[in-house]
């Protein structure tokens, strides 16, 4: 009996030991160019630069993402065709083409605390900032609308058609909701994750000529 009780400890210890070593060994960090770098590298970067950081390829992998991207799409008109037939809204295509994305529920996204008044307040002061810059109103896309319920009555959010915001701007899951401006030329900024209204306006101010 004690030889079986013996054996079994045994079994558990090791067991443990070894669920250890593979844990620590599992978490791996890659650059924003997807190469493998170290967890101080990758955590004097991220706070240095101000980089995103988000799971990679494995949920054990962590990697860096550069919080603002720029860049220009082919075709402008037709994701404005795409976006006016899931709308039912005719876009100015001389007007900046301004975007709000949600990628579905996340811990962030779902965490707030704010009250549907401070939404609409906030909304209101967002989209009405933005009317100062550009004769443009944003439109709200989503990918998953798990955790838009707390919208309701506050803002109308309209499917990703065919996934194509996702696939032109926003490729990985980046946690709350992101924002691009597109110009009417089809040159892009933008922004990964949270983000104050300032941002938007700034983007949309530096794309309304181009």
């Amino acid at each position: 009996m004690k030889r079986i009780l013996f054996t079994f400890m045994l079994g558990i210890l090791i067991a443990s030991c070894s669920s250890t070593k593979l844990s620590k060994k599992e978490t791996k960090y890659f650059d924003e160019n997807n190469i493998k770098i170290s967890q101080s590298e990758f955590n004097e970067t991220r706070y240095k630069h101000e980089f995103l950081a988000i799971d990679g390829d494995s949920a054990h992998h962590r990697k860096l993402v550069i919080r603002e991207n720029r860049g220009k799409i082919d075709n402008r008109a037709h994701l404005e065709s795409l976006l006016e037939k899931e709308t039912q809204q005719k876009i100015d295509a001389n007007q900046p083409l301004v975007i709000i994305y949600y990628p579905g529920k996340d811990r962030c996204n779902s965490s707030s605390s704010a009250t549907k008044e401070s939404r609409k307040s906030w909304y209101g002061e967002f989209e009405n900032g933005l009317r100062q810059i550009a004769p443009t109103k944003p439109i709200y896309i989503y990918k998953d609308p798990k955790g838009l319920e707390i919208y309701h009555n506050v803002l109308t959010w309209h499917k990703d058609p065919n996934g194509t915001v996702e696939s032109l701007f926003f490729p990985e899951h980046y946690a709350c909701s992101s924002f691009v401006v597109i110009s009417k030329n089809g040159e892009y900024i933008s922004h990964f994750e949270e983000f104050g209204k300032e941002s938007v306006w700034k983007a949309t101010a530096q794309l309304i000529h181009n």
